[in-house]
């Protein structure tokens, strides 16, 4: 029998998260792979979801989303960013974050199509560029100074007469790189001078650390009417498993995204979006909360990992920590990984699979910090076997 599935989809397989995570299952390490939380949401947002199922929001919502979902979006755009989106045309609910960067590509790019994106990049980028037919074009993101950055020249030389959009993740999986303005003008300028669409990740915008401000492309001058903004619930609430996200765009954008979405999952659960609407309107509080508890566990796991021996680089916002394993003695992040349940009792994510140049990548790995503390110490614990041994 031959290959049954398709060639563009070959070099995929099964993701990382979900080789690393078993393994940890396997093994009884500790998972400091997978970015999940190991503590729930907001109690009364959870009660909000089981209210919605015993009330009988059990039937299929709306294909746009709960209009009290949109709403309630628009209303935060407006309140944090000062951006003002329609809910009857200009929000669209999805199944997480990476359904909603999955229809935009599919929707907004044509067979040959580039798109440019910062590697290391989430794994499901690369994915849907391929779903689509289109080509990923990788722009590298180096240490400079302590964190993150791309080279203005390399991203300018990036855009070719093929160029359709540029696939923004900031906050920054898996670098923790916050961009600053200026790099984000560099951005936008492109965007306007090349005729660009710009595809924005932003799930991590309220976990930024050291008061790191998140700015949205969308509200640099120009970019509103040009940028595909997408978001979710999972990050800012810990309900990853909700799997309830949004896009906001100009009407043209969401009408070609939602064409797309329709047919890939029709719309998302209601109990869940009627939830995320009283969670953005009334429990931000919490967040802030969340926040602040989340960077005293990216400290609690930096001061642990240098104790280890790893070179640490610290994030500006997300559930990560950068770490070269070169100190240590060794140089294939993939092969350290695989064996550091043996080694270690953890399991972490090798930063490499998420380059389009595994090589630029293959001496770095991630840990995962929203964790609870006595994880977190635990799992140094286990790790300064790697400098003893």
């Amino acid at each position: 029998m031959t290959e049954p599935l398709v060639s563009r989809m070959r070099a995929f397989g099964t993701t990382i998260f979900a080789e690393m995570s078993a393994l940890a299952v396997q093994t009884g390490s500790i998972n400091l792979g997978q970015g999940f939380p190991d503590t729930d949401g907001p109690a009364a947002m959870l009660d909000r979801a089981v209210q919605a199922i015993t009330s009988g929001a059990n039937q299929y919502p709306p294909g746009p989303g709960v209009l009290e979902l949109r709403q309630a979006v628009s209303e935060h755009r407006m309140a944090h960013y000062r951006l003002d989106y329609d809910p009857a045309g200009e929000v669209l609910v999805t199944v997480g974050a990476t359904e909603a960067i999955a229809a935009s590509v599919l929707a907004l790019c044509e067979p040959g199509d580039e798109v440019i994106a910062f590697e290391p990049y989430y794994d499901s980028y690369a994915a849907s560029i391929a779903l689509a037919q289109a080509r990923l074009a990788a722009v590298t993101l180096r240490p400079v100074d302590g964190r993150f950055t791309f080279d203005p020249d390399e991203l300018r030389a990036a855009v070719t007469p093929r160029t359709r959009a540029i696939l923004v993740n900031s906050p920054h999986n898996p670098t923790g790189t916050v961009f600053t303005r200026d790099e984000l003008t560099v951005i936008a300028e492109l965007c306007q001078e090349h005729g660009l669409i710009a595809i924005t990740d932003e799930v991590y915008e309220h976990l930024t650390f050291d008061d790191v401000e998140h700015v949205p492309l969308a509200t640099l001058p120009g970019m509103r009417e040009r940028t595909v903004m997408i978001s979710s619930a999972g990050k800012t609430f810990s309900v990853t498993g909700w799997k309830t996200g949004w896009v906001c765009a100009p009407p043209e954008l969401v009408r070609a995204v939602s064409t797309v979405k329709q047919f890939l999952t029709f719309t998302a659960s209601a109990p869940w979006q009627l939830a995320v609407a009283y969670g953005l309107r009334t429990e931000l509080e919490w967040v802030a909360a969340l926040r602040a508890g989340l960077q005293d566990k990216r400290d609690r796991l930096m001061d642990g990992l240098a104790a280890a021996g790893f070179e640490v680089f610290g994030p500006a916002g997300t559930y990560f920590v950068q770490t070269d394993i070169r100190p240590l003695g060794f140089t294939d992040g993939l092969e350290l990984t695989r064996r550091l349940p043996e080694l270690a009792g953890v399991v972490a994510i090798p930063t490499q699979v998420f380059y389009e140049h595994p090589e630029r990548g293959r001496h770095f790995v991630r840990f995962a910090f929203c964790k609870k503390d006595e994880v977190i110490d635990e799992a140094v614990t286990r790790l300064k076997r790697l400098s003893q041994g």
